[in-house]
């Protein structure tokens, strides 16, 4: 089986002999249940049937030790088979992590994060659950089956025989269940996984829920895939509980069949009554194991089910990636340049021959209206995307060809939409660069007009920064996450409307700063406020993925284009109508 050969191969070689010895002890463990039985039957004809009390305590303090020795083979099997399991869902895990740090941005965009979420937690669980239970059990169940049923035709081949005849129908019935229950289990985790990405989604976007009064409906929305979910898992209870009674049939049938038969054997002296005994004491070694048969193919299906899971992420490669034996670069000078580029999300045409270049140094300047592909721009500047027709150059060489550490590594980011991490303000203005000093990471700050609120706050750069930013203004934030672009020193600083939700004045002091950056850097800027772009050595004017206009803020004044009505429209101006 796959999957197993698969999570065998994640567990660290070190445990792959501990893990194959427990298995072995449980082999050994279920055969030492024939022991006893055996035991109790040399009671029977030695001291009860032939009335001599003198093996009785021999016999007894046999039984005990055997017991206590099983036992503790037992206690050391199982914690034996925690240890390899725990071993294997740590590295599982961590290599699940490490996958989803180097996917690409399609990866993400086809995955809810409530579904990966669940493939992180409850869907490794259940790989965890196979190598600490599920397979010792299985183990347990076929030794139990096949040593007893062994052992009885040594000791009388006729009732054996007759227990043993029942096996093909639980082989049937077994057979029919597997093949229904299958799509069950594949339905009841998609279903899951709905519950799980819904209530994930309701919780980050929780103060939208409430701004629209949407709680209600938001309730109901989550009500109903729960009962999706409780309706998958029941219909699993209901097709095992339609088999479970034929399967308890064939277990009584057996302590029939041995009553029945076996005391026709003893009256027609053909087994003796410690013989018998040992078929009593050991049929249930016979029909434990079918009855577990539905609750073990309920969890090696469920495991089927979460391992795929899994295994998909784990399988997945990142479609962007380095070139083999791509050379190690230093960081960005900052020259760009976009050459006839075009590009498509899912056959939709988003940019369509973009051409410009930025030298290093220099500022460019992109406007647009909505959905013209402004943001697309740096997204495949960084490589998140690859373009379909055209080319990207930094510093004259094909960001294809340049290592992603390298190329992501130059380019500081900051963006309208900011994600803070749940860390200090220092650990967030120094995420990129772990090696700021402190007095490094305040100045940053200072040039990013955050420096004054930090300060304020109850513990200064120490504050602890709740969820996404949470208890800070959106200007505050875009002030951090510029703050954390500039720590960087990149050969390339892109700002996607990063100064949208401050003020005039502090955006006038950051453009300031900005122009006194104590390192030279490329600047990409997006942005709809004039204020914001007028002193660009080049602006471009984005429309359907199309550049229709290029120039300085003097030049675009006299094309009369889209720039120039934006501008009058900022400024209160009436435009001048031709004619």
């Amino acid at each position: 089986m796959q999957q197993i050969k698969w999570l065998w191969s994640i567990m660290d070689k070190k445990f792959h002999r501990k893990h194959i010895a427990a298995l072995c002890i449980s082999v050994i463990t279920s055969i030492m249940l024939l022991i006893n039985p055996t035991l109790t039957a040399a009671i029977v004809d030695q001291v009860i049937v032939a009335q001599n009390p003198d093996p009785l305590l021999p016999l007894l303090f046999t039984m005990l030790v055997f017991k206590l020795l099983r036992e503790g083979l037992r206690y050391l099997m199982v914690i034996t088979l925690e240890k390899c399991s725990q071993n294997t869902v740590y590295n599982l895990r961590v290599r699940l992590f490490t996958r989803l740090q180097h996917q690409d941005m399609r990866f993400f965009d086809r995955n809810r994060t409530g579904d990966l979420m669940t493939r992180l937690s409850a869907d490794t669980d259940w790989c965890r659950h196979f190598l600490s239970y599920i397979d010792y059990v299985v183990v347990d169940s076929i030794t139990m089956f096949l040593s007893t049923s062994v052992y009885l035709f040594f000791v009388n081949w006729k009732l054996a025989l007759a227990l043993v005849a029942v096996t093909p129908l639980l082989t049937i019935i077994t057979k029919f269940y597997s093949g229904h229950v299958r799509p069950l289990f594949v339905e009841m985790r998609d279903k899951l996984s709905e519950m799980n990405a819904a209530a994930q989604e309701n919780i980050a976007g929780n103060h939208v829920v409430k701004a629209f009064a949407r709680e209600e409906r938001e309730k109901e929305a989550f009500d109903e895939r729960s009962r999706n979910f409780r309706d998958a898992h029941l219909r699993i209870n209901k097709l095992w509980l339609t088999f479970y009674p034929f399967i308890e049939i064939l277990a009584h049938a057996m302590t029939l069949i041995t009553i029945f038969f076996g005391a026709y054997l003893i009256i027609n002296d053909e087994m003796t009554a410690g013989a018998l005994s040992i078929f009593v004491n050991l049929s249930w070694a016979l029909s434990v194991p079918m009855r577990n048969m539905g609750n073990m193919l309920n969890d090696v299906q469920r495991f089927i089910t979460s391992a795929n899971k899994v295994m998909q992420v784990d399988m997945s490669r990142p479609a962007i990636r380095d070139k083999e034996n791509a050379p190690e670069r230093e960081k960005p000078k900052g020259k760009i340049e976009f050459r006839n580029v075009s590009f498509a999300y899912d056959k939709q045409e988003v940019l369509s021959d973009i051409s410009f270049v930025a030298q290093p140094g220099q500022t460019i300047a992109v406007m647009g209206s909505t959905g013209s592909g402004k943001t697309t721009l740096i997204q495949l500047l960084a490589r998140f995307y690859d373009v379909n027709q055209g080319q990207i150059l930094v510093d004259d060489c094909d960001v294809k060809d340049w290592r992603l550490k390298d190329l992501r590594g130059g380019i500081g980011t900051a963006i309208q939409d900011v994600f803070l991490f749940s860390d200090t303000v220092e650990g967030n203005v120094a995420f990129g660069a772990q090696d700021l000093t402190f007095d490094e990471v305040r100045d940053f700050a200072r040039r990013a007009a955050a420096d004054d609120f930090v300060m304020k706050m109850p513990e200064g750069y120490d504050t602890i920064i709740g969820e996404r930013g949470v208890g800070l203004s959106g200007g505050q934030r875009q002030r951090i996450a510029l703050a954390r672009a500039l720590a960087v020193r990149p050969g390339i600083l892109i700002m996607d409307d990063t100064t949208s939700a401050v003020d005039m004045e502090t955006e006038q002091y950051i453009q300031q700063q900005l122009r006194e950056l104590p390192y030279e850097c490329t600047k990409l800027i997006i942005a709809q406020r004039i204020s914001s772009v007028k002193d660009a050595d080049q602006i471009l004017i984005l429309q359907n993925g199309r550049i229709t206009e290029r120039g300085t803020h003097e030049e675009l004044l006299k094309q009369k284009g889209y720039y120039y009505e934006t501008y009058c429209l900022q400024n209160g101006i009436e435009m001048e109508v031709e004619g």
